[in-house]
């Protein structure tokens, strides 16, 4: 396993593989015996940093979420872990009430909210400290000071370490980081949003948001992430869920002219290095000259061991350029 530090206070930042573990589904779809099975062989592996959230996977039973948190504090508590492992959770979009999505009601990012769903959290887990906490998504309804306040208020508590953001437009991103400086309290360092190397159609709503921006590093993050040095992206489905090699589950957004060229690229690598196309997708993530952590979902054991092995690929300068320059 290789490895990158993740945010700039000596006192929170942490040493984290450059794989990381989505825990989404662990405890509803994905059952309890080969979720430990994924996760026993991911640590086994060097893998320390691991993801969920407080509403995963509410869609599944139509509740409100708390699954994947409970079944990884099954997991830590029969397994013996601790601080070795860093696994981040996010909050802000729980469903106050089951039969209702984070779209019509989430419970939002209110300084109240933030302090009772991180407690819920540190429940679930079986831990003191969450190592990463997320704002999930928007929340147009409290003013970004109260929820910088209320997240730099568990920093200084112990109760959170490092801070990050998740599915946000790029200048309330910004406006938040500008205000927690101003006042002096520590600001999000961590994005998470999708990110691939096939592009998106921008002018079309998205899977998961009407705002399709909202949910995919398009190039006015990415832009942010190049002139910030301190920020990282974890790259959510990476590899869109298996169109790589299911192209028939490619969402409409990617149905455009630049798909075919990039693939046509993508193929002529993979077949250069006799590595997979899901493989030459994650070493082109974690060896780019930005910051960023593919954040993958299996499962099973064998999907992971595919995902495992990207981490010891390297693409040649010549393979990344001819990557990168495809419709630049």
């Amino acid at each position: 396993m290789k490895y990158r530090t993740i945010g700039t206070d000596p006192t929170t930042r942490r040493e984290v593989s450059v794989l990381a573990l989505g825990a989404m589904l662990f405890g509803s779809r994905t059952e309890e015996e080969t979720s430990f099975a994924v996760l026993d062989r991911y640590v086994e592996a060097g893998g320390n940093f691991i993801d969920t959230s407080d509403n995963y996977a509410f869609w599944t039973d139509g509740g409100q979420g708390g699954q994947s948190e409970e079944l990884l504090g099954r997991w830590r508590h029969s397994r013996g872990i601790g601080e070795e492992i860093v696994i981040a959770t996010k909050l802000g979009a729980r469903p106050l009430a089951p039969g209702t999505s984070y779209v019509d009601n989430p419970e939002g990012l209110s300084a109240k909210v933030i302090r009772e769903s991180a407690e819920r959290s540190r429940e679930r887990l079986g831990v003191q400290k969450l190592d990463l906490l997320y704002a999930h998504i928007e929340d147009h309804s409290v003013p970004l000071r109260e929820t910088v306040e209320g997240f730099a208020e568990l920093v200084a508590e112990g109760t959170a370490g490092l801070l990050g953001v998740s599915n946000h437009a790029a200048w309330r991103v910004e406006r938040a980081r500008a205000i927690a400086a101003a006042a002096g309290l520590p600001g999000y360092e961590m994005l998470q949003y999708e990110h691939s190397y096939l592009r998106p159609r921008t002018d079309v709503p998205g899977d998961l948001f009407p705002d399709g921006s909202l949910g995919h590093a398009g190039a006015d993050l990415l832009g942010y992430l190049r002139a910030e040095p301190g920020l990282t992206l974890v790259a959510y489905s990476p590899l869109l869920k298996g169109a790589y090699v299911r192209p028939d589950r490619l969402l409409p957004d990617y149905d455009h002219p630049g798909t075919p060229a990039r693939l046509k690229g993508l193929r002529e690598v993979a077949q250069e290095t006799g590595a997979t196309l899901n493989q030459v997708v994650l070493a082109w993530q974690m060896g780019g000259e930005l910051p960023i952590i593919p954040l993958v979902g299996v499962s099973s054991v064998a999907q992971l061991e595919e995902n495992l092995a990207a981490v010891d690929l390297d693409l040649t300068e010549d393979q990344r350029n001819r990557l990168d320059s495809v419709h630049r």
